[in-house]
């Protein structure tokens, strides 16, 4: 007669032997680990050999985010840089090639770095120290881009910086006294980082053995829609420059620095590149577009110099930098005839250039900031390029 009553107590023993404990025995229990994230990464392949017989390597850094940028060490150049979209697509937004002949062939300076001097120099000759050198002229009248074999035609020796979050490439080259006219032997190395917030840093550093003039930038063309098969006319463009340097029939500044207020040269304010860039406007015709310098505001600030908005993929890229001056171009030489990957071609205005740099000809215009360095001096400079989405 008693077993009835001795049923609950034993179901009662038997469920506290199948429940969890409580209390601090809790701390016991294997806790389920998240899934993995992808770490940072840097990764080295053959891209081919030069036609003077140099070999090539491609260097693909990845954060862990998922944005990737190639890089080869013929010319530095950044052959692909993958960012994401507001729907977190990631698409290649710059211009480039599929091979190392093409890149040797015929090049507008995709991707690439740019050396001994960024941009032009009247007539390809300046004076140092009571002495006159003469460079290599390659537009024209004028020396442009480090002459004939500048930094985006020479083979840059490689070495990986590894990092759980921050992969970086650093690159050097050794330019000797002379070559395109340049006095000196001429130390450089520039290092590409890629952060985990999709920020790729370019740091450059030279030294020199005899005074000489040094500007150095970065060439690489963007179109953040991902699709180069269209213009860059509707990206929303900001510039952070009250006053730009007009420019003579050969693309050489007049001397003068120029206001933009009132004219098609005014970024203080977002705007779509293509909104100007049809007017009836002196520079925009010599320059068959945007193709000149602006003097930035605050170069060296927190605050982005430069802005670029692609409204449809969302995309948007800030620029930061320590220079004083940025050189916007927008593409107008691309006419078609350039192959693209996967077949077709690079048209009209299909990339932009936001290079960030000292003033053009300025070994040759006393008002400008100096481009001279010294021996025993460092030039160093750093451009950051950051993608987000808005």
């Amino acid at each position: 007669m008693t077993l009835p009553n001795a049923l609950p107590l034993f179901c009662l023993l038997l469920l506290s032997l199948l429940l969890p404990a409580c209390g601090d025995d809790n701390n016991d229990r294997p806790v389920e680990e998240p899934a993995d994230t992808p770490a940072a990464s840097i990764t080295k392949s053959s891209y081919g050999t030069t036609a003077g017989g140099e070999t090539v390597d491609k260097y693909i850094l990845r954060n862990a985010a998922g944005m990737e940028v190639e890089v080869i060490t013929y010319g530095g150049i950044i052959t692909s840089l993958t960012a994401p979209d507001s729907t977190g697509n990631f698409e290649n937004v710059v211009l480039g090639y599929d091979s190392l002949s093409q890149y040797e062939a015929s090049n507008p300076y995709f991707g690439a770095l740019i050396g001994r001097y960024g941009n032009r120099i009247a007539g390809g000759r300046f004076s140092l120290n009571d002495q006159t050198y003469t460079l290599e002229t390659n537009d024209g009248p004028n020396h442009l881009h480090g002459g004939v074999t500048g930094f985006d035609k020479v083979v840059w020796t490689a070495t990986e910086v590894p990092s759980d979050t921050e992969p970086a490439l650093r690159l050097t080259y050794l330019s000797p006294d002379g070559e395109g006219g340049y006095p000196g032997n001429l130390n450089t190395t520039v290092t590409y980082t890629l952060h985990d917030d999709n920020r790729l840093e370019i740091a450059y550093s030279a030294t020199t053995d005899q005074p000489t003039v040094v500007n150095l930038t970065q060439h690489t063309y963007f179109n953040l829609s991902g699709d180069p098969s269209g213009d860059i006319l509707d990206h929303v463009l900001m510039i952070d420059a009250d006053q730009y340097l007009p420019v003579d029939g050969t693309l050489i500044p007049t001397g003068e620095v120029q206001a933009v207020e009132g004219t098609p040269f005014d970024f203080t304010e977002p705007k779509p590149i293509g909104r100007n860039i049809g007017d009836d406007n002196e520079q925009l015709l010599r320059g068959k577009g945007f193709d000149h310098c602006w003097v930035l505001n605050e170069p060296g600030g927190s605050a982005p110099v430069a802005t670029v908005h692609h409204p449809a993929s969302g995309r948007f890229m800030e620029v930061f930098t320590d220079e004083p001056g940025i050189q916007f171009y927008s593409g107008n030489f691309l006419d078609g005839t350039l192959p693209a990957p996967g077949g077709g071609t690079y048209g009209h205005r299909s990339g932009l250039c936001l290079e960030t740099q000292h003033f053009p000809d300025s070994p040759n215009q006393p008002s400008f900031p100096s481009v001279v360095l010294e021996p025993g001096d460092t030039y160093a400079t750093t451009t950051t390029y950051s993608f987000s989405t808005k």
